[in-house]
């Protein structure tokens, strides 16, 4: 092995020696066990919820495919419909051509060709991550097979009147001039007017006064709506106002959707551009009066002097207009949440239009029921209660998109507006036994990426074929996956899985949360906080940091805001730490929380930890390369206390990191194997074999059996590593593996370490106990003493027993070695002590004199001025939490922090006064 740990000279000759000689792919053997990726948008690039997410997946497929069972991670991107349409566009643009300009067969090949060059990008990103997909069998959402699974769902469903085309509001993007998703859609508070109108009433007796945010809506107005208990408008329910500025009545109706409190208790009703409007004009046989044309222009429903405007040119118009007139009451500065499309930026409107819909409660009552009775299981559990809100106030899903680039929705038209669903052209004149020469034209949409996405755990294995892939690994075992797309995926893949195929799509459905910085807020390209996965592995230098951070932003402005924070936060860019660190990470913040809050801190003690555990093995190597490990059984060997009491952790860590993978408590995993491996193994058991293979005295057999457990103890310890840690443990496994009479070419078919109970040593275990109190209460005096760790130390030993005595001979080389003693003596019962510094190890006091050990005037001196100085931080800690700026307008955790120093500053400010006054009374 290499002095120096280098994740860069390891890690992708690693993955492409896993990929090249198919280890990925499932061995047929053992019982299935699959997941299915979350299909990453072929646009994408790797994101920190990628990153996070997958590292996940990894470490359950690498635990399985080790336990022996026959393990398919399937590969796979989704087709983003919007977000690669987007991209080819821009493309064209720069080269002049619209997509109209070319024509949509033509279009959607150069789609492909881009798909071809260029949306592999995430995929690769993924290997650097050393996600062990199994490649061969990567799909893609409009591949042949999984486009035919979506034409064969749409027409059974059309079929049996689940589908159906119908005029409804949606989502609307006016720049991309398609019907989008929630999940699309991105609210954040703006700042914004509050108009409060006066709407006349008709019979002259007065007027009402409604407040809105968007007044250009006035225009389609339908009602003006009042609580049902709200006894100042009462009586006027029934009346009619006078739509200012259109010449139209409007009935005044009573809902109990409006508040009360908010306002004047009156709001105008638009139910053709507005949500919750809609609903009020349902209930009240409301018209639809749409306003706006697809790019949000005024259209020929409004009045002609608005005709053709756009949206906020008629604000201004309208609200000029009703001043005018006397009609605006007052205008308030008002902040308010505004929708925007994700892709594009544009402030989305609720419009109507004609779509595709799926008729969803029928597909909801058995899923939910699947989740009541167990079939399917939330980690953790309380997300099944937002599972269960969802469901039930589930409303018909929107599945159509006006874009090219999708699964064209296979529907025809005649001239007379009839539809026809099926197939292909030809199956619907079959189906529908229309005559050849009549004209069918083709639905222009596509459909929801969500759609496709539905039928992944099953589409990817074959269906509508009953593949013999289908048959062994659906149901899937787990899915894997964020909170914030429960009802957008994993509620249609469960109604589609029970639809479709009579099962569940998978039993468990492990929940984690989001990734966010190191503060709590969302990584977004606006907020300039986004950390990319990538430049944690290989490092970045600040100017290609702040380049990145600052390029192609929405809101130029924030550049200099931007570039601020980064020089504070990355002054020296970020270093290299390599994937092992950045995944370790990852498994260790995975909590049962829904946010992930992501500290470079922290990865930058893991990447410690690969050096911890990298040096380890070096030492371990220089000590059994060319000597006897005991490979042959048949060896006689000798165990030592320590040989047993690893052995013995080493059964309890492997027992607990089992019950951790069952539990999806990978945080607890991580630490469980970061206490064991740091602590147990390297600043313990290597320490203890040291004195044994140190010691002239010992037995041959003895020396074996240390290098025999060092061997196996690491050999082991790198199996319970690799599924988080996959770089490093193949590469230290390769040179141990031998060593510990291991077979086999690489340590990801190695199985995975169980427990055996057997080899629990409760006694080597509280003996070893002992034995670590002994040696740390000499190294706490030692350091309380500012004795030097190199200087042997006598010790008397006071109140011991004869089981004390009988470990404190047995266990001299432990104790001399590792607590650097001179002797041990024993005071018999009476003898009086000198004046020294105690420790205890269970009822014994373990004594140091210290006469003749320290410098009494000196070590006084010493603590003076460290007692002097810790006064003055504390004072000055003090002084800054009492200061009320401070306080008030420091980050809340910046002001926690300083308040954990003056405490963990006090204490120690006890303690050395403790000690000085211990030594001054020598």
């Amino acid at each position: 092995m290499d002095k120096t740990y280098d994740p860069h000279a390891i890690e992708q000759h690693w993955y492409s020696t896993w990929e090249d000689r198919g280890y990925f792919a499932p061995k047929g053997t053992g019982r299935p066990y699959c997941i299915m990726i979350p299909p990453p948008n072929v646009t994408g690039t790797l994101h920190m919820g990628h990153a996070f997410q997958d590292t996940l997946m990894d470490a359950l497929i690498r635990h399985h495919r080790m336990r022996g069972d026959d393990t398919l991670w399937q590969a796979g991107t989704d087709h983003a419909g919007i977000a690669t349409q987007m991209i080819v566009e821009r493309q064209l643009n720069q080269q002049g051509v619209t997509r109209h300009e070319l024509g949509r067969e033509e279009f959607l090949n150069r789609v492909w060709q881009w798909k071809h060059e260029s949306g592999g990008n995430i995929t690769r990103q993924l290997r650097r991550m050393g996600a062990s997909l199994d490649w061969s069998r990567e799909r893609f959402t409009m591949d042949a097979g999984l486009s035919q699974a979506v034409t064969e769902v749409f027409v059974r469903l059309h079929d049996e009147g689940l589908i159906y085309r119908g005029k409804r509001l949606v989502n609307w993007d006016p720049v991309l001039h398609t019907a989008i998703s929630d999940l699309e859609v991105v609210s954040e508070e703006e700042q914004g007017h509050l108009w409060h109108l006066r709407y006349p009433l008709s019979d002259g007796s007065g007027h009402l006064i409604v407040a809105t945010t968007r007044p250009e809506t006035m225009l389609g107005d339908a009602a003006v709506a009042v609580h049902p208990a709200d006894a100042r408008y009462v009586e006027l329910v029934g009346k009619t106002v006078e739509l200012p500025l259109t010449g139209r009545h409007i009935p005044i109706v009573a809902d109990e959707y409006v508040d009360p409190e908010f306002g004047t208790g009156c709001v105008k009703i638009t139910p053709a551009h507005d949500f919750n409007d809609y609903a009020v004009g349902q209930r009240h046989d409301l018209p639809l009066i749409n306003i706006f044309t697809p790019d949000a222009q005024l259209n020929d429903e409004a009045p002609q002097a608005y005709r053709g405007l756009d949206r906020y040119e008629a604000r201004k118009r309208v609200v000029a207009d009703l001043q005018a007139q006397g009609l605006v009451e007052r205008i308030d500065d008002h902040k308010l949440m505004v929708p925007r499309g994700d892709r594009s930026g544009a402030v989305i409107e609720p419009y109507l239009t004609d779509q595709w819909y799926v008729k969803v409660e029928p597909l909801a009552k058995p899923a939910v029921q699947a989740v009541k009775d167990g079939r399917i299981r939330f980690i953790p559990e309380n997300w099944d209660k937002t599972y269960f809100d969802w469901m039930n106030k589930i409303e018909d899903w929107c599945i159509s998109r006006q874009l090219w680039w999708g699964h064209r929705i296979p529907a025809w038209y005649d001239e007379a507006g009839n539809i026809y669903v099926a197939h292909s052209e030809e199956a619907a004149r079959e189906k529908y036994g229309l005559a050849a020469d009549l004209a069918l034209r083709q639905d222009e949409d596509v459909l929801d990426t969500w759609f496709s996405s539905a039928l992944w755990p099953f589409s990817t294995l074959g269906w509508p074929e009953n593949t013999e892939e289908v048959k062994r690994y659906y149901p899937t075992s787990v899915l894997v996956t964020g909170f914030d797309i429960i009802f957008f995926w994993v509620a249609r893949m469960i109604m589609f899985g029970l639809k479709f195929m009579d099962d569940v799509p998978f039993h468990e459905v492990y929940v984690h949360g989001l990734v966010r910085d190191a503060e709590g807020q969302k990584m977004s390209k606006s907020k300039g906080n986004v950390l990319d996965p990538i430049d944690l592995i290989d490092g970045i230098t600040l100017d290609e940091l702040l380049a990145k951070r600052t390029r192609g932003l929405m809101q130029p402005q924030k550049a200099k805001q931007i570039e601020k924070a980064t020089r504070r936060d990355f002054p020296d860019g970020i270093q290299a730490f390599g994937t092992d660190a950045l995944r370790f990470t990852f498994a260790a913040l995975a909590s049962t929380g829904r946010d992930v809050r992501f500290d470079l801190a922290r990865i930058e003690g893991y990447r410690n930890f690969c050096n911890k555990l990298w040096n380890a093995a070096r030492y371990v190597l220089m000590n059994t390369e060319g000597e006897d490990t005991g490979r042959d059984e048949q060896a006689p060997v000798e165990l030592s206390l320590a040989d047993r009491w690893i052995i013995s952790r080493l059964q309890r860590v492997e027992a607990e990191v089992a019950g951790h993978f069952r539990g999806y408590r990978f945080d607890l995993l991580a630490r469980a194997l970061y206490d064991f491996t740091w602590h147990t193994y390297c600043d313990w058991y290597l320490e203890l074999a040291k004195t044994v293979l140190t010691d002239e005295a010992a037995s041959e057999e003895s020396k074996r059996g240390t290098r025999r457990t060092l061997v196996r103890v690491l050999e082991t310890l790198l199996r319970l590593l690799h599924p988080i840690m996959p770089y490093i443990t193949e590469e230290i496994w390769q040179s141990v593996a031998p060593l510990a009479g291991c077979d086999g070419e690489t340590i990801l078919l190695q199985a995975y370490p169980e427990a055996d109970e057997a080899r629990i040593d409760p006694a080597a275990e509280q003996e070893m106990e002992w034995v670590q109190s002994f040696i740390l209460g000499v190294r706490r005096i030692r350091a309380e003493m500012d004795i030097a760790p190199g200087k042997p130390l006598p010790v008397l030993l006071d109140g011991h027993g004869e089981e004390d005595r009988s470990r404190c001979e047995a266990n001299r080389r432990f104790l001399d070695g590792l607590a650097r003693l001179e002797k041990i003596e024993y005071l018999a019962d009476g003898q009086s002590a000198p004046e020294a510094a105690t420790a205890l190890v269970g009822e014994m006091r373990v004594l140091i004199p210290l006469a003749g050990l320290i410098d009494k005037d000196a070590e006084l001196e010493r603590l003076g001025r460290e007692i002097s100085k810790l006064e003055t931080n504390l004072e000055r800690c003090r002084a800054k939490l009492a200061n009320a700026n401070f306080v008030e307008r420091a980050p809340a955790a910046v002001v926690e922090q300083e308040r954990e120093r003056v405490t963990d500053m006090e204490g120690s400010l006890a303690r050395l006064h403790e000690q000085r006054t211990r030594i001054g009374a020598l």
